[in-house]
């Protein structure tokens, strides 16, 4: 994939308007005036051939020629075709900006080969007399430097100074990079950094906002999603964004525990990979690893998979894999991991996470409901321990977010009779001593007393099917009456109407391919008839096996493009400010006990301002690893 950005181009153009060829013949200007056609164009590869056969022809000239020849190569995302554009260039030849433009490409180079002390020494020039367009490519190689030698805190310094100079998708992505260094510190090496910082400047600004991201577990922002990667534009062969990942590893436990788990993943997989028609014929080759059932197991797969020539390794599957996996002081491979090791640890550079945790759909809920302009909640949960981290995330959101809980009971599945937890929560009975049957005014006083009670209010349910036709029930009978907004766990998967009744009007966020609402997927009704799980409980791994590859070969594309998303089968996927895949949602509502999408669904609420922000949705049930 063709590696295109503002910042180069500006820096091309101005090499090739503003380098000098001693004395050039009206042959050489009207051969370079071509050439410069062809840049403008982004045909960089024909560019740099043709200044390569310039350099040949005209000897004196030859250093200026090479060296231009090579930035057009670093333009087309080739650093090998740079590094012997320059290999023989020499410097006293050059005009001095010239030199410093070798400099910075030798930088880059160096950078791309992990020479991370020389790439750190030819950055760290003034970069005052510079021409603008330079001066910001300069910052950007130091700021690099910085961050692959772990000096994180002044790697975002770097990129705070240099920001406001930005603008487009230039500006976006160094933000994501001010935010994904300052975020390596952790938060409480940055919250002594921002002790130590003027109050209002601009880094305290940006180290303020990096906490409210890190800080309250799982409080992750809640990215946009405004362009789908894949579209296919005329003359290319692979959809936008595209990018052939070579030999793939998978990673999953094919024994013990979580054998089934690990099988229907497997399985959403290749559906995914043989169902995927945008890269053209080239598929890469995938190779599956079983992880096994220790952390060691799984880091011995990877190492092997390392080994046996894997360019990209998805996997492993439990939390406990996941960090011993990405804690190895060396990742050679980058890394798709399929969970998050700790809610508070951010992901390493080379690795993306993409998870099934249950915060993240408590935020999606307290999200629609302040959407729907209900800033006060009754907080309904199981004692189980994904329904609690669901309710925690969505107590954050919700407060942070500027709604109040009003009460909040934790059931336990066990019981059967809820009726005295429900009645703390409960509006209040009719007053003592009067009838509000005869007595009319005692009757309004009464009415108004519940429609205030009512007013603004929302109930946030999260628990399994079972319990939760249980539950609604009494509330109802409790006059609890206000909207109900559930996590996933309250469905099953699949249509139970004459169980389901009972929960009629509940809205809950969930996969949209389970619903068919996500075009362009495998239909779920016709791989359940050869896949029985697709068809019930299994159907919401089977659906995170099938977007684990269709992130693959994109995950360059959405790091570096922030607000484009792959349109999954568990959701709109797009990556957050950390490397952390988060899902946007759909909705659906019970309705005579079936499941129903909600038009127009998606998960779309902008995040909540301020510290314990948790990300966006996510399928309600967790992997067996617990989370």
């Amino acid at each position: 994939m063709r590696k295109f950005h503002v910042l180069g181009l500006l820096a091309l153009l101005a090499l090739a308007g503003c380098a000098t060829v001693s004395g050039p013949s009206p042959q050489q200007r009207a051969r370079t005036a071509g050439i410069t056609a062809l840049e403008q164009q982004g045909d960089y590869a024909r560019a740099a051939h043709l200044y390569l056969q310039l350099a040949a022809q005209f000897p004196d000239e030859a250093d200026t020629y090479r060296l231009r020849a090579a930035e057009d190569w670093r333009q087309e995302g080739d650093m090998d075709q740079a590094a012997a554009a320059i290999s023989g260039i020499r410097r006293d030849r050059l005009a001095k900006l010239d030199r410093r433009r070798l400099d910075l490409l030798t930088a880059q180079v160096d950078l791309a080969r992990g020479n991370i002390a020389d790439a750190l020494a030819l950055t760290a020039q003034p970069v005052t007399d510079l021409p603008t367009g330079l001066q910001q490519r300069a910052l950007e190689l130091r700021a690099q430097a910085l961050s692959a030698n772990g000096e994180y805190f002044e790697a975002a310094r770097t990129r705070i100074g240099m920001n406001d100079q930005l603008q487009g998708l230039d500006q976006a992505q160094n933000e994501r990079e001010i935010v994904q260094n300052l975020g390596r510190l952790g938060s409480a090496t940055l919250q002594q950094h921002l002790d130590q910082v003027p109050s209002g400047s601009p880094l305290a600004t940006w180290m303020q906002r990096t906490l409210a991201q890190i800080q309250g577990g799982m409080a992750i922002s809640h990215p946009q999603a405004n362009q789908p990667v894949g579209t296919l534009l005329p003359g290319q062969q692979a959809g936008q964004g595209y990018r052939n990942p070579g030999r793939v590893a998978l990673l999953l436990p094919l024994s013990g525990q979580l054998a089934r788990a690990g099988a229907l993943i497997r399985e959403g997989f290749f559906t995914a990979y043989f169902n995927d028609s945008v890269g053209g014929d080239q598929r890469p080759q995938v190779a599956v690893y079983d992880s096994g059932g220790t952390p060691q197991e799984a880091v011995a797969a990877y190492q092997q998979a390392v080994r046996d020539g894997a360019r990209q390794v998805v996997g492993p599957l439990t939390r406990q894999d996941v960090a011993a996996v990405i804690g190895q002081p060396v990742l050679p491979v980058p890394v798709l991991a399929l969970n998050h090791p700790l809610n508070d640890t951010m992901p390493p550079p080379q690795v993306n996470e993409f998870g099934l945790m249950p915060e993240t759909e408590g935020a999606s809920a307290a999200r629609r409901m302040l959407a729907q302009g209900l800033d006060r909640a009754y907080v309904v949960v199981s004692t189980l321990d994904f329904a609690q981290r669901a309710s925690q995330a969505f107590i954050r959101q919700f407060t942070a977010g500027g709604g109040q809980i009003a009460g909040q009971i934790d059931l336990d599945p066990a019981v059967i009779d809820y009726s005295s937890q429900i009645a703390t929560i409960a509006p209040p009975p009719p007053p003592a001593g009067k009838d509000i049957k005869t007595d009319k005014d005692a009757a309004q006083a009464y009415l108004k007393q519940i429609a205030d009670f009512e007013k603004g209010s929302g109930i946030f349910l999260t628990m399994r099917p079972e319990q939760a036709r249980l539950t609604l029930p009494q509330l109802r009978l409790a006059q609890l009456k206000q909207p109900v907004f559930a996590t996933s766990l309250v469905y099953d998967g699949h249509d139970n109407p004459d169980a389901d009744r009972d929960l009629d009007g509940v809205m809950f966020c969930d996969a949209p391919w389970l619903f068919g609402v996500q075009p362009g997927l495998p239909p779920r009704s016709a791989l359940a008839a050869v896949l029985p799980n697709v068809a019930r409980s299994g159907a919401r791994l089977f659906a995170f096996g099938m977007d684990a590859w269709s992130l693959t070969p994109y995950l360059g594309w959405l790091r570096t493009h922030p607000g484009s998303y792959v349109p999954g089968a568990t959701g709109q996927l797009v990556e957050d400010d950390f490397g952390r895949i988060q899902r946007i949602l759909t909705w659906a509502q019970f309705e005579n006990g079936i499941a129903r999408p909600i038009t127009d669904s998606l998960d779309l609420g902008s995040p909540a301002p301020g510290p314990g922000t948790p990300s966006a949705g996510s399928p309600a049930t967790p992997p067996p690893s617990g989370g």
